[in-house]
């Protein structure tokens, strides 16, 4: 019994020091990840949602998640240098109740301590099961941050059609912390008509 509580205090102290080296490690090479849109973020990721406005007045709920990555751009937007990589996954609501799955990745320039005022660039990228040469449909946003809300759009990029023939352009979008099962509530009473502002 000794022995056991033994081997379970050691197991304890490595895992307590592994998740240290872990946090050390972030906090020195990414520490806006911890105050990511306004909020204290200790696992490191931010999530949520807003309503993706498109070429036509059509909008369609949007969510993202994502947390730092070590894979970014190492070129310059807007006049600032990349100071860290995102990564992580979006759903995008495409008829009622109909999702479509995206991977994230990106980068965030200018920000270092947090987000606020920081520049941030995703790419929205329909996934593969299996690669066998498949177009791959996406669509880039680009934005700052302003207190809890990033605000992007496409800046004009054109992305690439779906497999399923859904083209994105023209895309603008305000996110805001939100949880998936709102997410999930929102598409399942989604329209997707056009808008008129």
């Amino acid at each position: 019994m000794r022995q056991r509580r033994g081997s379970l205090m050691k197991l304890f102290c490595i895992l307590v020091l592994i998740g240290a080296l872990f946090y050390g490690a972030v906090l020195a090479l990414n520490p806006w990840a911890f105050h990511i849109g306004g909020r204290w973020t200790p696992l490191l990721a931010w999530q949520g949602s807003g309503r993706l406005l498109t070429k036509g007045g059509v909008e369609y709920p949007l969510w993202v998640s994502f947390y730092p990555s070590s894979h970014f751009s190492r070129l310059h937007m807007d006049g600032q240098r990349p100071t860290g990589g995102l990564q992580g996954s979006a759903w995008l609501c495409t008829s009622r109740g109909v999702t479509q799955q995206l991977k994230l990745s990106g980068t965030i320039y200018g920000g270092w301590r947090s987000t606020e005022g920081s520049l941030m660039a995703f790419r929205l990228l329909e996934p593969k099961i299996i690669d066998v040469g498949q177009r791959q449909g996406y669509f880039d946003l680009a934005g700052r941050w302003r207190g809890p809300e990033l605000v992007m759009d496409d800046r004009g990029s054109v992305g690439s059609t779906f497999r399923s023939g859904l083209r994105i352009e023209h895309a603008s979008v305000t996110l805001e912390w939100d949880s998936y099962s709102d997410f999930q509530a929102v598409c399942a009473g989604a329209t997707n008509n056009p808008v008129r502002r």
